[in-house]
Parts: structure tokens; sequence; C-alpha cells
């Protein structure tokens, strides 16, 4: 992947979404999604949450057990968050937008809407920003309703509750993930 590209794309999602879904669109994806542009974003935040956990601190074996476990719960939450939600959505289209959607197009459609969480989780490896975080994180929303008027072409009637949906699936399951793996880590520790 080139790393340019990647971050045009993240910049065109977050600046305006509806003309990087139309391009989406007009170029097609499918699964290339996830080497392309999801997992190099999960590897960034990562890396970043890695780094991050360092700041302001002397490096000592007890700093590195913290930074590896916030870099594999932030890895964990974010990958599983990633496929749980597509399933979900894919097991609820028939209800929420009137069809079965395909896999691959949610995937698509999960993939990029999950950018203001991803850019969120590694600006905040480095700065504390949880409520500014927390509060730019409803822009998902924007992403997720152009995503599935111009990527989905979900009809006008059912496109509000999808994309409510949508939403929650795609900013709640990595924080379920994430929340559960750390309880699991403090209670296996």
């Amino acid at each position: 992947m080139n790393y340019k590209d990647l971050f045009q794309q993240v910049w065109a999602l977050l600046s305006s979404p509806g003309k990087a879904w139309a391009e989406i669109s007009d170029r097609g994806a499918g699964r290339e999604i996830m080497p392309d542009f999801v997992y190099p974003l999960i590897g960034l935040c990562g890396l970043a949450e890695f780094v991050g956990a360092f700041i302001g601190e002397d490096i000592s074996p007890d700093v590195f057990q913290i930074a590896l476990t916030r870099c594999c719960a932030l890895a964990v939450a974010l990958f599983g968050g990633f496929f749980l939600s597509t399933y979900l959505l894919y097991k609820c289209s028939r209800l929420l937008a009137g069809t079965r959607l395909p896999y691959d197009a949610l995937m698509v459609l999960v993939g990029y809407s999950m950018v203001v969480k991803l850019a969120v989780d590694i600006v905040s490896a480095f700065v504390a920003i949880d409520l500014i975080g927390f509060i730019l994180q409803i822009y998902t929303v924007v992403i997720v309703f152009e995503g599935s008027r111009r990527w989905l072409k979900i009809s006008d009637d059912r496109v509000g509750g999808f994309t409510v949906a949508a939403t929650v699936a795609v900013l709640l399951c990595p924080f379920v993930i994430e929340f559960i793996f750390n309880k699991f880590s403090v209670i296996l520790s």
C-alpha cells in the first residue's frame, strides 16, 4: 500500500465524504479495502498507541508491558470491531435496508466509515483528547450516510434507519471489544 494514497483517501473521506464515496463507487471496491486501507490504518493506530505509552514515562519493563497491552487491546478491538460490525450489518441488512446487502459491499462501508475512529485513535495516542475525540466520532454519521446513499444505494426511505444502525455498530463494536479485552487482561494479570 502506498501511504500517500492512504492519507489522501483518509483526507478525502474526512473533508468531503460525499465526493469520496462517489469516487469509491465509480472505481468499485471489494475485499482489497482490507490490505489497502483498514489493515494499514489499524497498524498505525497500534504503533501510535505503543509509542504514545512511552511519552512522559521512563523506559522500564512495566511501561513496556503497559504499552504492549494497550497496543494489543486497540488492535484486537479495531480488527474485531471491523469484522463484527460488518457481520451484524450483514445479518440485519434485510431488516434495515429492505434487501440482503452483499457482505463485500458492507465491508467497504464499514472499513471506510471507521476512518474517524481510526484517525481519532492515532491522535489520542499522543494527545489527551478524550471528550473532543468522542464528539468528533459523531461525524461518522455523515460518512455512513453518504456511503449508504452513494455506495450501497439504499432507498431514501430506509437510509436514515440504516445510517443510525451502521453508525452505532461501527462505533460501539470496537469499544465493547476493547472494554472486554481490558477487563480480561486485568483479571488475567
